[in-house]
């Protein structure tokens, strides 16, 4: 079964119009379109670890890497999920985006996953990946386009967290367990990122 479902900061923003997908494009974006809504109806049968393995899988293998001035002509936008598979273009903060809504969708808990934003060593510079913690003190498993395994954080010497944020708050690096007094609204991206997803009933509530 689950070889079949894996086949299956601070500024404002105007939604980006990409071009028109020729017929090629437009069939292979329905192609991961379908594949993604399988898993997220499907999925919620795994356990945990194996939904982790599922959307990690997917989403890097349906995504090509690229730019956000490559993809829509900004030097910084947040795709939703459906924007991301549509295009099958995004860059690192779109697939961890994806990678966070898609297991909330499949019934992960929001308080287990944190978008993470970390210093790639080996690039020397700015990444984002998802971080699972399977219990508040847990070292989290780390969900990353740069490297598909789902991997402990002690085992990704190459990143350096700097600091952490879901629906619930923000979190430094040197104190994961202690959510920050500013509210996770002071990131204008995720305020107007989370602004479309609550317009999309397809979506899972944010909170």
């Amino acid at each position: 079964m689950l070889h079949s479902l894996l086949l299956c900061l601070v500024a404002s923003t105007a939604l980006a119009q990409p071009a028109k997908p020729s017929g090629l494009a437009q069939s292979a974006s329905q192609v991961r379109l379908s594949n993604w809504q399988q898993l997220l109806h499907n999925g919620s049968e795994l356990n945990e670890p194996a939904k982790l393995e599922a959307v990690n899988h997917l989403i890097n293998g349906s995504i090509a890497y690229v730019s956000d001035q490559q993809a829509w002509g900004q030097n910084d936008y947040w795709a939703t999920p459906e924007e991301t598979l549509k295009l099958g273009q995004g860059d690192c903060e779109d697939f961890a985006i994806a990678k966070y809504f898609g297991l909330i969708k499949l019934g992960v808990a929001v308080e287990r996953l944190r978008l993470t934003y970390v210093k790639a060593l080996g690039r020397n510079s700015a990444h984002m990946v998802l971080a699972y913690y399977p219990s508040p003190n847990a070292q989290p498993l780390i969900l990353d386009n740069l490297n598909s395994q789902v991997l402990p954080a002690a085992a990704r010497r190459d990143l350096l967290p700097v600091y952490s944020f879901n629906a619930q708050g923000i979190y430094l690096a040197k104190a994961p367990t202690q959510k920050l007094r500013h509210p996770v609204t002071m990131l204008a991206r995720w305020d107007e990122l989370s602004a479309r997803l609550s317009s999309d009933n397809s979506q899972q509530p944010l909170l």
